[in-house]
């Protein structure tokens, strides 16, 4: 988002506005300043010696050997730049855990937001089924996690301003989960070149306050939750059918399984999550339950990605209790 401000901070930087940005910004610039400083030195000793040691200088040549031999000389150059490069090293990783191995929020208030990308656009849409393309809504303050798939190519979901890049693979899941700190409208791109028209797949987050995001989507007109169309496609697919308790098929029950280990035929152990109930759907026969049949048919080529997000939506939320769709 451009703004009136420092112009050599705008010329440098765009405006850091999620949870992690600052703390990327305060790893690059010690890296940068670190870096500067070893230029500097190697600079000043180059000048230095280049000047004392130039030809016709009475500078004294004369080879020392007590330098040679000087492991101490050795050892106090070497072992700061070694655990000078460990400690950028260390703290990269905790940065990079953080940032996409992230820790649930303490009050366990995340917004879901399913992303589909494809040639050449970006597709959202929100846990209350409001749809969204190349233009992401967000309220200031609240966690963030979306689930990203490709429809086509691999593409690359990056935003600037919140500091936060995420490859988004066909035939794969990815998550990314941020904080928008400041609201404002920050530019979204795609840094994957992903085809001839990969310099026009742009669009916008748009960090709102609580309630006016809350008044935008009540604006958008009632809309069937992921949940919702997930349960008419549970149906309609006739997934009902075999998963169902009182179906004659043998075949395990899905509620209450999402998030939980699965004991596979081979003696492994998955979770189940959203990439191994899409797997499940579309590639049956790569991760089989243990004790069941490979019997289930494949999906592959009869059902869009953005139908495999939401029937995932709709087994993710089933209890323990919830046995069929409504």
């Amino acid at each position: 988002m451009i703004e009136a401000g420092d112009p050599w901070q705008l010329l440098m930087f765009p405006e850091a506005a999620s949870s992690i940005s600052s703390r990327v910004d305060h790893l690059f610039w010690a890296m940068v300043v670190t870096c500067g400083l070893v230029v500097l030195l190697v600079f000043v000793l180059l000048l230095v010696f280049s000047i004392r040691y130039r030809r016709g200088s009475r500078a004294d040549r004369t080879p020392s050997a007590r330098l040679n031999s000087n492991h101490w000389l050795e050892i106090g150059w070497s072992v700061p730049v070694l655990v000078g490069f460990l400690v950028f090293f260390a703290w990269g990783a905790v940065l990079y855990l953080d940032l996409y191995d992230p820790p649930a929020p303490a009050d366990g208030n995340v917004r879901e937001i399913n992303v589909i990308a494809k040639q050449w656009m970006w597709k959202f849409q929100h846990p209350e089924g409001v749809r969204e393309i190349n233009d992401l809504h967000l309220a200031v303050g609240q966690t963030v996690r979306l689930r990203m798939t490709s429809q086509d190519v691999i593409h690359s979901f990056f935003v600037p301003a919140f500091r936060i890049k995420q490859d988004v693979l066909p035939r794969t899941y990815t998550e990314l989960q941020f904080t928008p700190t400041k609201v404002g409208r920050f530019h979204l791109f795609c840094a994957e070149y992903c085809g001839l028209q990969h310099s026009g797949m742009t669009g916008e987050v748009v960090v709102m306050s609580p309630p006016a995001l809350q008044g935008w989507l009540d604006r958008q007109g009632q809309t069937r939750t992921p949940e919702q169309d997930g349960a008419r496609l549970f149906r309609s697919y006739g997934c009902s059918g075999c998963h169902a308790p009182d179906s004659s098929v043998h075949a395990p029950n899905l509620a209450g399984l999402y998030g939980k280990p699965v004991p596979l035929a081979n003696g492994t152990t998955v979770r189940a999550d959203a990439q191994y109930i899409r797997d499940s759907i579309l590639l049956p026969s790569k991760q089989v339950a243990a004790g069941y049949p490979a019997i289930m048919p494949s999906f592959q080529g009869q059902i869009s990605e953005a139908d495999v997000l939401k029937l995932t939506a709709y087994i993710q939320s089933l209890t323990e209790q919830e046995t069929d769709p409504p």
